[in-house]
């Protein structure tokens, strides 16, 4: 009987282990195998340890891994500039409203992510009243928006921002309100009520946010194909091309592991300068404990 009590958790965690090898650990091999191998769909491909596809992959697309980092950077930054005032007045302010705004935060998700990202190109169009009226306060050049890396900016920020706002939600709604009247209570400004406590007690959603609006950002290519034109393209529109177009499958799979080992290597030194959630929790508990 005890031997069954140990092995059932290894049962549990059987389907999602099996899922993970079947869909992630197998693919990632064949992938990281066809990286390595040389020649063109005409002569043929062969694997012989080519890792000049790595490098390649650097120096020929540099550009656009840079533009891919700066642009999900810039909207992961201003998803959490929007994110966060609208997930504390859900959170403490909108009283039985709050489902209702939820809702609202969700609501995109209805659609698909193409039809929106289309309907962004449709409000930046040349023609729209949205971008006269930007050109009439002087922040479009010559009067256009589309094809530019602010329409991508644009797009990536509100098809990503419920990612953000969610997690921020549920942090902030753990809050216990008594502590920020306590803080009231000693004297402690809203200001410093809000950077002493609030925020320190909330950094566990503002990492998680980040992290789920950044990933897909950097290597999203709907937007840029839609809203940023032919000289705004990001590495995944780069890959497509090499998958799809030019058939150069070693080196579309070489730069996708080059993304990746990117993207690890910056959420990395993120969560290490900005903490886990596991040790935010560790020093919210005994705050909640000493009020």
């Amino acid at each position: 009987m005890a031997g069954g009590r140990r092995l059932t958790p290894y049962f549990l965690l059987g389907p999602g282990i099996a899922w993970l090898i079947v869909f992630f650990v197998i693919p990632m091999y064949f992938m990281g195998r066809l990286s390595l191998y040389s020649g063109t769909l005409e002569t043929g491909f062969s694997f012989d340890w080519h890792w000049a596809n790595f490098s390649d992959s650097l120096t020929l697309y540099d550009e656009q891994f840079l533009r891919s980092f700066i642009y999900a950077g810039s909207a992961t930054v201003l998803c959490l500039l929007i994110g966060y005032p609208l997930a504390y007045a859900i959170a403490f302010k909108a009283g039985k409203w709050r489902n209702a705004l939820l809702f609202v935060v969700i609501a995109p998700f209805f659609t698909t992510y193409l039809i929106r990202t289309l309907a962004w190109e449709t409000i930046l169009s040349d023609q729209s009243p949205v971008v006269d009226a930007l050109d009439t306060v002087g922040l479009t050049s010559s009067g256009r928006v589309l094809a530019t890396g602010p329409a991508v900016i644009a797009g990536l920020t509100y098809n990503f921002l419920p990612f953000m706002v969610l997690p921020l939600y549920a942090s902030l709604e753990r809050v216990d309100e008594r502590l920020i009247e306590a803080a009231t209570d000693l004297y402690a400004s809203a200001r410093t009520a809000f950077r002493k406590l609030t925020l320190p007690l909330t950094m566990p959603g503002i990492v998680a946010g980040t992290l789920l609006t950044f990933i897909p950002a950097v290597g999203d290519y709907v937007n840029a194909f839609f809203l940023g034109g032919p000289s705004n393209k990001m590495i995944g529109n780069t890959i497509q091309s090499l998958y799809l177009t030019q058939r150069d499958y070693p080196a579309a799979a070489a730069l996708s592991f080059v993304l990746m080992a990117g993207i690890l290597a910056i959420v990395f030194i993120y969560i290490r300068f900005a903490g886990s959630e596991a040790l935010m929790g560790e020093e919210a508990e005994p705050a909640g404990a000493r009020a």
